[in-house]
């Protein structure tokens, strides 16, 4: 079975955050939209089968995720992907990752707690620690030719203040896929200082050739303070149809978890096509992800080479792994403004900008579709960037 990933598919008039509400995040409508972090791809087809049959039944009433059929097809899932043992009491539902992230803060620290993640960082992270009224501990990650790298005498130094380091593995935004000796690191310190970890670990699957994902739980045996949160819903592109899930070893914390899902946030029934999607596409749609893989992975190419020939001033090196492109244009004479101002109104395309992430004058591309919306994406990306350099009369 293969899938067609260069199949152009019309998102526009589906109510579509990327492509329908364009404007919200750039102020502008009719924008070819390279933000927000789904996919413009179709779900597998085995998935599309099995929810149109959920659907011809026509009765959607509450369902139960709490069987093995929904908590087996993860736990293999991490042993055939990742030859990592996950028992099957610690899987529990979640409508979304970061609904998991939030509550899990709620019961591991309190308020004003210090709370550690990483910089640049996907925002939501900064967003849920400040919003948890826990107290925000950024610890920057240092770059180097295009790789991102942790300074583990700062990372201590850091994190030992700290009651919990939200860590994202791997890393969104700049594409960063954590090798055994850098968990181990992290662990060990995290250990010393009795720092409790929550790893999102949604990207794992799109991990290109040369480099491994390990999920965190791989060392629970090691240090038991661990919680891993994630979806198929980036890799299979099924977001809009909730559902998540959490895996928690602690029986104390995996039991308040269900506790406050069905008794405070009254969450008591799955999502019955979120339930069916993460089944079958952890069961039957591995093909489905090793396509994805070798096509971004081109993708991610496609970029690199582009930018390298195109532009003396900006910088690209292909990362480790997700569908995130991290364009560094910080050498540029132009401030960040400047660029997304001509981003979107000379070329006509929606890219994120560094700053949302906490870094200046970086841009976050999703390159996660066909290459024909990327090739016309980079030449509106060449054609703004000209007009800058010609506008101030200056030259690359």
């Amino acid at each position: 079975m293969k899938h067609n990933f260069d199949q152009v598919n019309n998102r526009l008039n589906t109510y579509c955050t990327q492509w329908d509400y364009i404007q919200d995040r750039f102020n502008k409508e009719d924008l070819i939209p390279f933000s927000i972090s789904d996919t413009d791809f179709k779900v597998p087809l085995p998935v599309y089968e099995r929810l149109k049959n959920v659907l011809e039944h026509q009765i959607y009433g509450y369902s139960r995720w709490n069987h093995h059929d929904f908590k087996g097809s993860i736990s293999k899932h991490f042993m055939k992907k990742f030859n990592c043992n996950i028992d099957e009491e610690w899987i529990l539902y979640s409508p979304s990752v970061m609904y998991s992230v939030s509550l899990l803060l709620k019961l591991l620290c309190s308020d004003h707690d210090k709370v550690a993640t990483f910089n640049p960082m996907y925002d939501a992270f900064f967003n849920v620690i400040r919003e948890n009224n826990r107290e925000l501990v950024k610890i920057l990650l240092h770059e180097k030719s295009g790789k991102f790298t942790i300074n583990f005498e700062e990372f201590e130094e850091k994190v030992k203040q700290c009651k919990v380091l939200l860590l994202c593995s791997p890393h969104n935004p700049t594409g960063r896929v954590w090798n055994e000796s850098e968990l181990q690191s992290i662990i060990e310190i995290c250990q010393k200082y009795s720092v409790k970890i929550i790893s999102d670990e949604i990207h794992s699957d799109i991990v290109f050739p040369g480099h491994k994902h390990t999920p965190i739980l791989s060392y629970y045996l090691k240090y038991n303070e661990i919680y891993l949160v994630s979806s198929g819903s980036k890799t299979f592109n099924y977001p809009g149809l909730i559902g998540s899930y959490a895996i928690i070893p602690n029986d104390t914390i995996n039991k308040l978890f269900i506790h406050t899902t069905r008794t405070k946030d009254f969450l008591n029934s799955v999502s019955i096509l979120g339930m069916h999607a993460t089944m079958v596409s952890y069961n039957e749609c591995n093909y489905y992800v090793e396509e994805l893989v070798e096509y971004i992975d081109k993708n991610m190419d496609y970029i690199e080479k582009f930018i390298n020939d195109n532009f003396h001033h900006i910088n690209f090196k292909k990362p480790d792994g997700t569908y995130l492109a991290w364009i560094d244009c910080r050498k540029m004479p132009f401030s960040s403004e400047e660029i997304q101002d001509a981003l979107v109104n000379i070329g006509g395309i929606g890219i994120m900008k560094g700053e949302v992430y906490g870094s200046e004058k970086y841009l976050r591309l999703n390159c996660g579709c066909p290459l024909s919306k990327l090739k016309t994406g980079m030449n509106r990306f060449k054609k703004s960037i000209d007009y800058l350099y010609k506008k101030s009369s200056l030259y690359q």
